[in-house]
């Protein structure tokens, strides 16, 4: 195969696929937002579990897949996620405003935070993430305001059930939308560039001029506001907080872990995959007890021998598919055809000397 230079390539930005995601998603979001006339609501309440689930991967695949700092302290931005609603519904707005409002406050903390944990690396980063998940718990229940180590409902709340679940549905669906698009986005940028050549050689990334501690800051700050974003709504779902313990759990991070490993690091569609994965087993193998964990650490061991990729890694391997057009790719340019060699050009014969060449043969 001869190598390609200057002028034999271009890059494609799949920008037809693009157009086509954008309008199949569209579509998709408009029927998710009118579920709620459709179906009951019970089951539109299990849907918001899957809503926060596949934000939760999305985050955490943002943060380890593409930026390659592996977190396991993400739970400090679900409980601060949650006890934000209280602290800004005790200022005044309803909880839903109280939501939104707190993962902006959450973002400015995570910034400042950002500066203790990028002075690890590897594994030290991931054990540094869980100590400060564990110092922003202990922190919180020193507030008797936010129910100290007790757990706190939400004051001021709608008593309609079905007006809550319908209001904290299209919330959870919101940020969810948001979540993908503002990852897709980000991904097909030259920022997702950066970010994806920090995770495979950050030292050569640094050497050609990427600004590697603004790219990890801005990746680190959005994952954060991802995951306040649902801890409020897994606040709201609850109409509070029953245990400090509980939303500063660390197997959170455990369950975004194994939805991002068995879907598909690195891409946009594994997370997805992943949670629905773990969102039907948590539905229907839940009440099994400790056997349900049993199960579940079977199937991550399980994937990560004979799927390393996960299990859409392997599906995209294996049939080259994509539903998210994140990248670009470089396309050979084929080469002009070459002009046909023309004919060589025949003269016409001239009567007049053919005829003398006549009489001079009979002649002779």
């Amino acid at each position: 195969m001869e190598p390609l230079v200057p002028g034999q390539v271009r890059v494609d930005r799949l920008r037809r696929r693009m157009i086509t995601v954008q309008i199949i998603g569209a579509g998709v979001i408009v029927a998710l937002a009118m579920a709620p006339y459709v179906f009951e609501p019970a089951v539109t309440s299990q849907w918001i579990k899957l809503f926060y689930l596949i934000t939760l991967a999305t985050a955490w695949n943002l943060l380890a897949g593409f930026a390659g700092m592996v977190s396991v302290g993400q739970q400090a931005y679900i409980g601060l996620g949650a006890y934000g609603v209280f602290v800004f519904n005790d200022l005044g707005l309803d909880p839903y405003s109280s939501a939104l409002v707190a993962s902006v406050a959450i973002g400015v903390i995570a910034f400042a935070l950002s500066f203790v944990a990028f002075r690890l690396r590897g594994g030290y980063f991931a054990i540094g993430t869980w100590v400060i998940a564990e110092a922003v718990r202990q922190i919180v229940i020193r507030f008797d305001s936010l129910g100290a180590g007790r757990g706190r409902g939400i004051e001021d709340y709608t008593a309609d059930p079905v007006m809550r679940n319908l209001f904290t549905y299209w919330l959870a669906l919101g940020i969810l939308t948001a979540t993908l698009i503002g990852s897709l986005f980000l991904l097909r940028s030259c920022m997702g560039v950066a970010l994806q050549s920090i995770r495979d050689n950050e030292l050569a990334a640094r050497a050609l001029g990427v600004d590697v501690s603004r790219a990890k800051r801005i990746v680190f700050v959005l994952a954060a506001v991802m995951a306040a974003l649902a801890g409020s709504v897994i606040c709201l779902q609850q109409i509070g907080v029953q245990s400090p313990s509980q939303i500063f759990s660390v197997s959170f991070s455990a369950f975004m872990i194994f939805m991002v490993l068995i879907g598909g690091i690195g891409t946009l569609e594994g997370p997805i995959l992943g949670a629905i994965i773990y969102y039907v087993m948590d539905l229907w193998f839940s009440q099994m007890g400790l056997w349900y964990l049993v199960v579940l650490g079977v199937l991550a061991i399980a994937v990560t021998l004979f799927l390393p990729q996960g299990i859409w890694g392997a599906l995209r391997a294996r049939f080259d598919i994509t539903l998210f057009p994140v990248g670009h790719r470089v396309v050979a340019v084929p080469h002009p055809a070459a002009p046909a060699p023309a004919a060589p050009a025949v003269r016409a014969p001239d009567p007049q000397n053919d005829t003398t060449a006549a009489s001079a043969t009979t002649e002779g």
